[in-house]
């Protein structure tokens, strides 16, 4: 009898420790089956102690445990990516490879931020981080394959990183309306600040000064950008004056503002390309990735020219951040509207193939496009990069204007240019209200792949005028629209899409809210 008690008080805790760890690996798979990957859900979750004891008692338990998944399993890559360095063998693998490491770090950022308790982040403030920590992993992924580098030395952590990611966005879903911010403006936003934007001397008003002649404090862009505090909490203005600054600069600060002394006269050029041996992401001239970035009366160039293929002149991964009076001037790939929140006033923009793309929340309004002169004939104007449904991106183009730019107007009749074409599966674009020239080939857009997108993508028109404007021999695609109420076109405007009403006012430039 004693032995058997014995033997009792050694099993029953064995016994109990298996009932309850049967009940949590249940409970884990019911909820994993509510997400489009529950493999590694389950797997990861039913695999790690640390997870088995924690209670999911509810969707908002669930979607945290998923985060701290997400984020774990981006340390593990960003881990692993690192050990992969040793590996690469020639300039091409190591670039492809150190974009990798950069946006792990800033996957791990975004996903930092979402958790943190202290940011009070809104629902979409949530999925608009979580749709960039995803478009980062896509990013990283795409500089290996477009310059050729062996599979070995992708890095093996993101295909799951990629899943788990995917199933945080469908458990934040968010319905496309004004969201507004709980706490008013973001934390580097100051109204104080619209008085910037107002003033008539811009070097009164900044920090710094940038001037080629030696009458700032810097010769170089760069250099004052690097000097600038890294943790600031109001605006740090830079006011870079007259003059062609040949350099590449990345601004990972936060709250920056370069101010330039207009379109034209004050330009940062570059001509870094994919042709020239670097990724798309690293050939940008200007790289932007810290949050609440503006820049204003600045030409971003990159004169690598149409034959040297992907060649970006401007990049942009900052949240919240504005382009007002700006000229970006390229061929294929001009401007990267890579990741997060972006707004683009009275702008103009240049180029042939995919000359705006990437996976921004972006909006432009009141901008000129200007298609170019192009080698094969063909000219696509965007190329949006969503992966993913739940993403609450794309770019939406309204009240501006479509034309041929001086190099195209003589040839035009004898170049097919298009609106756009599927670049990933959920590819989503709007031209709303805006004069589309006759340049624009009947049939508005293009074919990526054969089928591939056509029935997942969203492309829409709507109110837009011109002689391109007709949507009567467009696509039949599943996925395009001819938007005919102002509802529905209304999820694209600066209001809705961008939340515009809540951080665009403090930084004073002209914004229409609305249709």
């Amino acid at each position: 009898m004693i032995a058997f008690r014995i033997l009792l008080t050694l099993l029953v805790p064995f016994l109990f420790a298996s009932l309850v760890s049967c009940y949590s690996m249940n409970e884990v798979k019911l909820w994993c089956n509510q997400t489009p990957n529950p493999e590694p859900c389950e797997y990861f979750l039913s695999n790690n102690p640390s997870y088995q004891h924690k209670l999911i008692e509810q969707k908002a338990d669930f979607f945290k445990l998923s985060l701290e998944l997400a984020q774990e399993r981006a340390l593990k890559g960003h881990a692993n990516t690192l050990s992969l360095g040793s590996k690469c063998n020639n300039p091409r693998e190591k670039s492809a490879w150190a974009d990798c490491v950069e946006l792990y770090e800033q996957t791990i950022l975004k996903l930092n931020k979402t958790l943190d308790t202290n940011t009070k982040c809104s629902q979409v403030d949530a999925q608009t981080w979580l749709s960039t920590a995803l478009t980062n992993l896509e990013t990283c992924k795409a500089g290996f394959y477009e310059l050729g580098v062996q599979d070995y030395v992708l890095p093996l952590m993101s295909n799951n990183v990629t899943k788990l990611l995917s199933n945080t966005l469908a458990l934040n879903k968010v319905q496309y309306q004004e969201p507004g911010y709980k706490n008013g403006f973001p934390k580097w936003v100051k109204q104080g600040d619209r008085k910037l934007l107002q003033t008539s001397s811009p070097s009164s008003q900044a920090n710094v000064v940038v001037s080629k002649d030696g009458s700032g404090k810097y010769t170089t862009i760069g250099a004052a950008v690097n000097a600038a505090p890294k943790n600031n909490k109001g605006r740090y203005v830079i006011h870079v004056k007259t003059g062609v600054y040949n350099e590449q600069v990345e601004i990972k600060a936060n709250n920056i503002m370069l101010v330039g002394d207009g379109i034209g006269k004050t330009i940062i050029t570059g001509s870094k390309s994919v042709g020239g041996g670097t990724t798309t992401f690293r050939s940008a001239t200007v790289a932007v990735v810290g949050d609440g970035f503006i820049a204003q009366d600045i030409t971003f160039r990159n004169t690598a020219g149409a034959n040297n293929h992907q060649a970006v002149a401007l990049r942009s991964g900052s949240d919240l951040s504005v382009f007002y009076r700006c000229s970006f001037e390229g061929y294929q790939d001009t401007l990267y509207v890579h990741s997060d929140r972006q707004f683009y006033k009275e702008c103009n923009i240049y180029g042939t193939v995919d000359f705006i793309f990437g996976n921004a929340a972006a909006v432009f309004q009141n901008c000129n496009i200007f298609a170019r002169n192009p080698p094969n004939k063909v000219n696509t104007i965007t190329a949006q990069g969503r992966t993913d449904p739940n993403q609450n991106t794309g770019i939406s183009i309204h009240n501006s204007r479509v034309t041929a730019a001086s190099d195209l107007k003589p040839v035009q009749n004898s170049v097919k240019t298009y609106l756009g074409r599927p670049w990933k599966q959920y590819s989503r674009t709007v031209f709303m209200k805006t004069s589309l020239d006759s340049l624009i080939h009947p049939a508005g857009w293009l074919e990526w792949s054969g089928n591939f997108a056509l029935s997942t993508l969203y492309y829409g028109e709507y109110m837009n005028t011109g002689l391109g404007s007709s949507t009567r021999n467009r696509v039949k695609w599943q996925g395009y629209h001819v938007i005919t109420r102002a509802s529905e076109a209304s999820k694209f405007t600066v209001g809705n899409f961008i939340a515009g009403n809540s951080w665009l006012p403090s930084t004073s430039v002209p914004f229409t809210s609305t249709l």
